[in-house]
């Protein structure tokens, strides 16, 4: 187990410093003037020239990359003669226009998509693995028949489009709720969980279809093996069956697919938070890349890819833990 640790890690580490290494090729090495998309058409000789030197543009290639790493690593400081702007560690870069390092940036609306994430999360996973044990438990009848079909149809709606019919059904046509505007969990946590609710179940519809299906189908494998029939062959109740024994088979590709769609889900929350208007990263991009702010667009890029990556090996390590085949193979 240790080894197979080592040997993740190792890799995870490897894929982030290529991660690093693309986007700075994307955003630094490609750009003609990295330095007028930093600070705009409008910026004359000497302002360019300023911006060059204190992105260490006049620099040459591979040192401009090694202070790239060296900021993530150990931070940075952006000088300009007198004018030094320091970016801690993890310094994913400074932002002219805002004046800030971009990860400050990233900090401060990093809790409202989290949020977003992590609520939705747990709603689609109460949904879907609900769902598709009821499905499984009554297969080929009207309620698994029912579900099919709800899964099928949640799963081919837009998000755009499933936002916009619970914004006119609760907001519009029953006044249950007011339209969503963030609140922080520290000051009002119901506040916060009411204005939550809808781009909860907008981001977590899709998801609880697929582990509806996920779910369902795990069941029904594991309520087709030989112990869960001998288990019965005993008399032990039905519940004690699915719940303890049938339920723990089933729920093993589900732990492993939440970690990985926990990243990709923070990556692709952006939409959500931009029909509520939820002040995260997604509207931060946005606006980013409205007003050509590269080095935030550049830090945004890189937290999404680690999001992913790390993910990724979290959804390995906890798949070994489950299925101890994994570490052997």
């Amino acid at each position: 187990m240790t080894s197979y640790l080592l040997r993740r890690l190792a890799g995870t580490v490897v894929l982030l410093v290529v991660m690093a290494a693309l986007v700075y090729v994307i955003f630094y090495a490609l750009p003609s003037n990295p330095a007028v998309l930093v600070c705009g058409k409008g910026c004359g000789g000497g302002q360019l020239a300023a911006i060059d030197h204190k992105l260490g543009l006049d620099q040459p290639e591979y040192l401009q990359f090694w202070h790239f790493l060296e900021g993530i690593v150990m931070g940075r400081d952006y000088s300009s003669g007198p004018d030094v702007s320091h970016c801690a560690a993890p310094c994913l870069g400074f932002s002219f226009q805002n004046d800030q390092p971009v990860l400050s940036l990233i900090a401060q609306r990093l809790p409202v998509s989290l949020s977003l994430t992590t609520g939705a999360m747990v709603v689609w996973l109460l949904i879907g693995v609900s769902a598709g044990v009821l499905s499984a438990l009554r297969e080929g009848r009207f309620t698994d028949r029912t579900v099919t079909a709800l899964s099928v149809l949640a799963f081919g709606t837009p998000i755009f489009v499933s936002g916009m019919l619970l914004l006119i059904l609760f907001c519009g046509f029953l006044h249950l709720l007011d339209f969503p505007v963030y609140v922080p969990l520290t000051e009002d946590p119901a506040a916060w969980a009411k204005n939550l609710l809808l781009p909860w179940f907008t981001l977590a519809i899709s998801q609880a279809a697929v582990y509806a299906r996920l779910t369902r189908t795990g069941m029904l494998e594991a309520l087709s093996e030989e112990h869960i029939r001998t288990f019965r062959a005993y008399g032990l109740r039905e519940r004690r069956i699915v719940g303890r024994h049938a339920l723990r088979g089933a729920l093993t590709p589900v732990i492993s697919i939440t970690a990985y769609d926990f990243g990709y889900i923070l990556v692709g929350a952006m939409l959500t938070e931009t029909l509520f208007g939820l002040p995260g990263l997604g509207q931060l991009i946005v606006q980013s890349s409205n007003n050509v702010d590269l080095p935030v667009v550049a830090g945004l890029t890189l937290v999404a890819g680690a999001a992913i990556v790390v993910a990724n090996t979290v959804a390995d390590l906890l798949y070994a833990v489950v299925d101890r085949r994994v570490v052997l193979a």
